[in-house]
């Protein structure tokens, strides 16, 4: 922590809180399906890819700083880098830029991965390094690909890693295009949203892989059978993540809702069908189809892409409710 270099005291408060967090993300179930996460949260010090973050209060934002000359400021950054909440760590004239994400939703999603000891991960969106230090720890550095854009976060990530001890590759590059030079990857992981898979992803992909991704408020797991065709289903999980940078903001201009009841309106599974079928079907028929299917979870939607063809599905990919995503 630069002028405040971290001592006992706060080496304790520090290991207190991760093991409270982890605890929390116990508690939560999300590592259910592959507890040996537990021991990477445990061991990875969040704190230290987080120096300083971004907290909402009245009128804003307030900065909470490792280095700051107050011990009580420096324990409320300590205590807060172990709450189970995303924490802004990059804003331009008020817009979040990124993020460090809630950490039993990273959770959720590293389980949903199905790693496997000796998988190769590629990370699409470097964020502060925290993600990539999780799958070091797992993997081991030279499993592990980290890119972003935006060369002030991936030298500040290397930074972060370098601290916490982890040297996994990071690289300054289009998140869009992968990282062709360390292909093929067994597991490819994106912590940004996008509208649509991009083809890079599927060329970088070993046979059989796995493709995670955020996309239309939701998580979509693809399994890769080739170059040109992949397909998976999305997880019950909600997710809202700040947009791959070098892409446009998915969802456009606002929808206009009206005509549709405000129950609707104002329930996430509904919004997660209107970003989902955006282009495809207006409000009014989105809100047809969710009242006739019963209100259907995410885990009945999924994602086909099959040569030049992409779409979304729900209950069957050769069904009657497919709806094209955009090119």
């Amino acid at each position: 922590m630069g002028g405040h270099a971290p001592d006992r005291e706060s080496d304790g408060l520090a290991a207190s809180a991760r093991a409270g967090l982890v605890r929390r993300i116990d508690a939560s179930g999300a590592w259910a399906t592959d507890p040996v996460w537990r021991e990477a949260f445990a061991a990875v010090p969040r704190h230290l890819f987080v120096p300083y973050y971004y907290v909402g209060v009245a009128g804003g934002y307030e900065r909470r700083w490792g280095e700051s000359p107050d011990p009580q400021a420096r324990e409320r950054w300590i205590r807060g880098a172990y709450e189970d909440t995303p924490l802004a760590t990059r804003l331009r004239d008020g817009e979040l830029l990124s993020s460090s994400s809630q950490p039993s939703l990273m959770a959720d999603m590293l389980a949903a991965l199905r790693v496997e000891d000796g998988n190769t991960v590629l990370e699409i969106g470097a964020g502060t390094g925290y993600n990539a230090a999780l799958l070091a720890h797992r993997l081991g550095d030279d499993k592990v690909t980290t890119v972003d854009l935006d060369p002030e976060i991936t030298e500040s990530a290397r930074r972060h890693l370098d601290a916490a001890g982890y040297r996994p590759v990071v690289v300054t590059g289009d998140g869009a295009r992968g990282v062709p030079e360390r292909a093929p990857f067994d597991r490819i992981i994106a912590t940004c949203a996008l509208s649509t898979v991009p083809r890079a992803w599927l060329a970088q992909s070993r046979p059989g892989g796995r493709i995670l991704m955020p996309l239309a408020t939701g998580l979509v797991v693809l399994t890769v059978r080739d170059a040109g065709h992949a397909e998976g289903r999305f997880l019950h999980t909600p997710a809202y993540f700040v947009p791959l940078r070098g892409t446009s903001r998915p969802g456009g201009e606002p929808l206009q809702l009206g005509g549709v009841p405000r129950r609707a309106r104002e329930d996430d599974l509904f919004r997660f069908l209107l970003a989902l079928t955006r282009g495809s079907l207006d409000p009014q028929e989105a809100h047809s189809l969710w009242e006739q299917e019963r209100m259907p979870q995410r885990e009945r939607y999924g994602i086909t892409v099959s040569g030049d063809r992409e779409w979304a599905w729900l209950d069957d990919p050769e069904g009657p409710y497919a709806w094209p995503l955009p090119s």
